[in-house]
């Protein structure tokens, strides 16, 4: 364990907006639909759909949203048939970047994202291109609201069975095998912390330092685009950006 890394950009924005809400919502529900066609709808016996429960929870989705997206997806020939892809590519500067999607139109999807990359000046690959520069982790983030100090939380990873910890001042980020997701979220719960997030993460295993402003905007404009996009799950990169200054 090394207590924590010099790549910090796991770091949880709290949606304010109603309308962000009901977005992170949405691709949430995907995430239920696919867990309980893959794996049936109970949580108890589902590691899948129990880790996006929890992830759900995290983002404060109401249970009866929760327990009505799982039903809707165990109902027979309800809603549309979602599929999980993974696009790789670069962003300007040589970033690595990782998109994971949920779509109903896999033609679409990949059309759109090919021109979002186009748009911003970076460039659609191969599967496999970059994901060798990440490793797939469980990543939980909990509010530090106890004031835990570097050795406390290292004593709390071991205890919950985390591989490695991060921290900052208001939070601390666990990272576990992502087989161990689900165990190691129990254990943090049973010990009382409050999560901000529960997820499995590609985590870059170097970072690509970025320290021209001009070439950070390029750079953060792909990243903003693609996570705007409606289909998108989750964008991974190991861009280390400059820290964007906080609006009063």
């Amino acid at each position: 364990m090394s207590g924590h890394n010099k790549w910090s950009t796991i770091k949880h924005k709290k949606e304010k907006t109603d309308a962000a809400r009901g977005k992170i919502f949405t691709k949430i529900g995907r995430e239920i639909a696919i867990a309980v066609r893959e794996g049936g709808p109970d949580p108890s016996t589902n590691n899948k759909l129990k880790d996006v429960v929890a992830k759900a929870k995290a983002n404060n989705m109401p249970n009866d949203n929760i327990q009505r997206s799982i039903k809707k997806a165990a109902g027979e020939g309800e809603g549309a048939n979602y599929k999980e892809v993974t696009y790789e590519g670069y962003a300007p500067g040589g970033v690595a970047v990782i998109v994971e999607v949920v779509t109903d139109n896999l033609n679409r999807t990949a059309s759109e994202i090919r021109h979002i990359f186009d748009k911003c000046g970076g460039s659609l690959g191969s599967n496999g291109c970059v994901s060798y520069k990440f490793e797939r982790k469980g990543v939980i983030e909990i509010d530090n609201e106890k004031g835990l100090d570097e050795d406390e939380l290292m004593n709390l990873a071991l205890e919950a069975g985390a591989d490695d910890v991060e921290s900052s001042e208001e939070s601390a980020v666990f990272y576990t095998d992502p087989n161990d997701l689900s165990e190691v979220r129990d254990n943090l719960e049973n010990a009382g912390c409050t999560f901000l997030s529960v997820e499995r993460q590609m985590v870059p295993t170097m970072t690509n330092e970025i320290t021209d402003p001009e070439l950070a905007a390029k750079v953060q404009k792909l990243i903003d685009w693609l996570d705007e996009y409606d289909d998108t799950q989750a964008v991974y990169h190991d861009a280390e950006l400059p820290e964007e200054e906080e609006e009063e």
